[in-house]
C-alpha cells in the first residue's frame, strides 16, 4: 500500500522544488512553471494558502520525478 500524500500548500511544494534545483521560468496567470537543468518542467497552481488537491500534488510529484516518500523526506528537511 502506498503512503498517503501530505496536505501541503503550493508555497511548500515550490520550496522543495527550488531546493532540488528547479527555477521559475515563467508564470501564466496563477500557474507557475518551473524547470530544472535536465529540462523537466513542473507546473504549480499557486493560490495563496490553499492546500493542493491530492491529484494535483501527485501530478506535480510525477512531473518532478519524485516519489511520495522522497517528497515527504524533503518536506521534513525544510
Amino acid at each position: 500500500m502506498s503512503p498517503r500524500l501530505p496536505r501541503v500548500t503550493a508555497a511548500e511544494v515550490i520550496h522543495v522544488l527550488v531546493g532540488l534545483g528547479f527555477s521559475l521560468v515563467r508564470q501564466s496567470g496563477s500557474h507557475k512553471i518551473y524547470k530544472d537543468t535536465a529540462g523537466k518542467r513542473v507546473t504549480v497552481p499557486f493560490h495563496a494558502a490553499k492546500v493542493l488537491h491530492p491529484k494535483v500534488l501527485k501530478r506535480i510529484l510525477d512531473d518532478a520525478g519524485l516519489t511520495i516518500e522522497e517528497f515527504a523526506r524533503l518536506l521534513k528537511d525544510l
